[in-house]
């Protein structure tokens, strides 16, 4: 069996290596990636190919970051046309349905058929189960193969875009929650209410203080990825929808920490430094 994925990333390079360890054949391609990604990809069981030896593969899984979406989906179908193949595609991308829409659209009837999926969880470790693969769109149970290689797949009975949305309402509690309390932490180093709040956290709602204290940090690393997530949310919401707003916010100040990072972190150094002292 060989399963493609595109985006060998944290997620990607791990959902790989569990897909491997299940006996399957797993392709990918990294033209133009950066040697870090490419090792990454190796050292998953990845086989790296060029672009028309991917679309040889059974099930083609896109897990890049929500921005590269439908990029990734136009470049794919080109290729599919030009051979004159079909494939199973599922989008694996935290994207509204709206945008999944969009990259069904790209796809279209004549490249196969394309699935709606969303990821929820942490990629897969050794001795753990990872994360849940869940996929609407798929009434003759394509995503099967993946289950029988040892991934948790989770069949949403909804269309194409009920697994888009699944994400989205998840990702805009847990993702919306982290950075509901670095903007909030933020502004009590600010002010110099930072102490007295950690303290009040860790008295009052201790269960969002430790939350608080392994997400945060968690973040750092991953806040580039995640303006284009909330982004999608806040479209997914609607401009009627004056909580939309509030994930416009959010992608501003993922897009902040992002920066932050870049720059050598400093507010994450704030952050850290306020987790170790209270």
């Amino acid at each position: 069996m060989d399963i493609a994925i595109i985006g060998a990333g944290a997620m990607g390079s791990a959902i790989a290596g569990r897909l491997v360890e299940g006996g399957a054949h797993v392709l990918t391609y990294v033209e133009g990636r950066s040697p870090a990604t490419i090792e990454r990809a190796k050292a998953a069981g990845m086989k790296a190919v060029g672009l028309d030896r991917l679309i040889e593969a059974d099930v083609i899984l896109s897990i890049v970051p929500p921005a590269d979406a439908v990029g990734v989906t136009e470049a794919l179908s080109a290729a599919l046309r030009r051979r004159g193949r079909t494939t199973t595609f599922i989008d694996c991308n935290a994207i509204s349905p709206k945008t999944m829409a969009q990259v069904a659209s790209v796809f279209g009837n004549d490249c196969g058929e394309i699935l709606d999926g969303s990821i929820i969880g942490s990629p897969p470790k050794p001795g753990q189960q990872g994360p849940k693969l869940y996929v609407s769109g798929d009434a003759a149970n394509r995503s099967g193969v993946l289950a029988d290689h040892g991934l948790q797949v989770r069949r949403i009975d909804g269309p194409i875009g009920a697994a888009s949305a699944l994400k989205m309402c998840y990702a805009g509690i847990n993702k919306g929650v982290t950075g509901l309390g670095t903007a909030m932490l933020l502004a009590a180093i600010r002010s110099g209410a930072d102490q007295a709040l950690k303290r009040e956290l860790q008295e009052s709602l201790p269960e969002l203080d430790r939350k608080f204290a392994q997400a945060i940090p968690d973040m750092y690393p991953k806040a580039y990825r995640w303006v284009a997530e909330m982004e999608e949310i806040a479209e997914f919401l609607g401009e009627d929808d004056p909580a939309a707003l509030i994930f416009k916010g959010m992608a501003g100040l993922y897009r902040k920490m992002a920066e932050d990072r870049e720059a050598g972190g400093v507010l994450a150094g704030e952050l850290d430094q306020l987790n170790s002292d209270v």
